[in-house]
């Protein structure tokens, strides 16, 4: 009878840190799940970027602010580093403490 291999449960398996700041047009789109042309729109818009010659970058941080002054609500975008559990619960505390009197059913 040959001895079991003990699995590594530690460290299942690798996951990439949330970047720190996002280069170019292909990684912001990425991140924002929409295609190049429309993140180039947004940026002429008013989405945050900052442009030094002819690249462009800006970070998680500030395309979530952004997104949430857009739409009223906070917001935030998901990546695989991301605390499902926290975001739901955060995004319940503020739907309970909006105004009862707007309240729908």
């Amino acid at each position: 009878m040959g001895k079991k291999k003990k699995s590594d449960k530690t460290n299942p398996e690798k996951t990439s840190p949330e970047p720190t700041e996002l280069k170019g047009w292909q990684q912001i789109a990425a991140f924002l799940g929409e295609p190049a042309s429309v993140v180039q729109r947004w940026a002429a818009e008013g989405m945050p970027v900052h442009r030094e010659g002819r690249f462009v970058s800006t970070t998680p941080a500030q395309l979530n602010a952004w997104l949430g002054q857009q739409s009223g609500k906070p917001v935030h975008v998901a990546t695989d580093n991301t605390d499902l559990t926290a975001e739901l619960q955060r995004g319940l505390s503020f739907v309970r403490h909006k105004d009862p009197s707007k309240a729908t059913d």
